[in-house]
């Protein structure tokens, strides 16, 4: 059985099904592998694990992003509870530049999400005691490290919980008309 990946409404985004091979034990996956991937059409090297964990039903996380030369894509999955995870186009020149997609990742559905460079990442914990899983295709830089107001009216993202639990840091991010150009669309690729 092979993964499976299904776009979004903006096609650099992806959702991916893996097979999970379950007995009375318990169950074994293969959670990521290049050449699959790959094979796939998600062709990104990834260099980093990270784990978060959110006590709390509604800890939002976002929105980040790290700009040249550390920017990164990232492979979200959840390996406890469901997160809302979603990813905004910051790419000037893209035909869905400022605009979002979203979608629901939980260790239920076993599914993950795809996040290219260019895109602004956050989640939503729809669940206590969630445990994200993600990696990136470059290492974390503090000085690279930005982001963007995740409520921001521009963006018109539903969030499904209003009383949200942020960081100092998240409450204070920029909106969109004040970024900078960090990333520019280089069109459809073969």
């Amino acid at each position: 059985m092979s993964i499976s990946v299904e776009d979004l409404e903006i096609p650099d985004v992806k959702i991916i099904r893996l097979p999970k091979h379950g007995d009375d034990r318990g169950f074994f996956t293969e959670t990521y592998s290049r050449r699959k991937f790959a094979d796939a059409g998600v062709n990104v090297d990834l260099v980093q694990d990270n784990h978060a964990f959110s006590a709390h039903k509604g800890t939002l996380r976002g929105l980040h992003f790290q700009v040249p030369p550390f920017a990164q894509a990232k492979l979200v999955r959840v390996a406890r509870g469901a997160i809302l995870d979603v990813a905004v186009d910051l790419r000037v020149g893209s035909p869905t530049f400022g605009r979002h997609v979203s979608a629901v990742i939980s260790a239920e559905e076993w599914n993950q999400i795809f996040v290219p460079v260019g895109f602004a990442h956050g989640l939503l914990t729809l669940e206590s005691n969630t445990e994200v899983l993600y990696k990136v295709s470059d290492v974390y830089s503090p000085e690279h490290d930005k982001g963007l107001l995740w409520n921001d009216p521009a963006l018109g993202i539903a969030w499904p919980v209003t009383d949200v639990i942020l960081s100092p840091k998240d409450r204070a991010q920029p909106l969109l008309a004040n970024l900078p150009a960090y990333f520019q669309f280089e069109g459809v690729k073969p």
